[in-house]
């Protein structure tokens, strides 16, 4: 069964933002918002700033016990720049990774079969209007992960690209 035909209910977040000041709670926030009935758990949020290995190590190891449902992963040395941002369905549509297409998403996806379908999150009624600079989390990866926990199919979030 693809992730079109489910509504998920768990949100789970790795992040490089610490836990010092708003950004997780704002993330967390505007998925409670869009999506109330969804859980939110913490993977992390201590991977040591922009460190893409660490982080995709570190989800690479969590993803086989974080629940079925949608995984946002931010560790982003590009951000604000044109980097891609993505979801990639995997495990026979039991989970959605979504994430900055800069590798930080790919260990995770092959401990759980690799990546069936995918597309870039280019499909801007899905995203908050930002009032200043682009916070990605905020702007893109939460109200993202929201809309797929209220039943919105992956293809409607943008361009379907190459699994590969």
């Amino acid at each position: 069964m693809s992730s079109s035909e489910k509504n998920f209910a768990h949100v789970a977040l790795l992040t490089d933002y610490g836990l010092q000041d708003e950004f997780v709670g704002v993330m967390k926030s505007v998925i409670a918002d869009i999506a109330p009935h969804a859980r939110i758990t913490d993977i992390a949020h201590n991977v040591a700033s922009f460190d893409v290995r660490a982080g995709s190590l570190m989800l690479a190891r969590a993803i086989q016990y974080v629940p079925r449902g949608i995984v946002v992963a931010v560790v982003d040395p590009g951000v604000a720049t044109k980097r891609r941002m993505i979801a990639l369905e995997v495990a026979g549509g039991e989970g959605i990774l979504v994430g900055p297409d800069n590798g930080l998403l790919v260990p995770a996806a092959a401990m759980v079969g690799g990546v069936e379908r995918a597309v870039v999150l280019n499909n801007p009624d899905f995203h908050l209007l930002a009032p200043g600079a682009t916070f990605a989390g905020r702007d893109v990866f939460a109200p993202v992960a929201a809309h797929l926990c209220n039943g919105v199919p992956l293809i409607e979030l943008g361009e379907s690209v190459d699994p590969d």
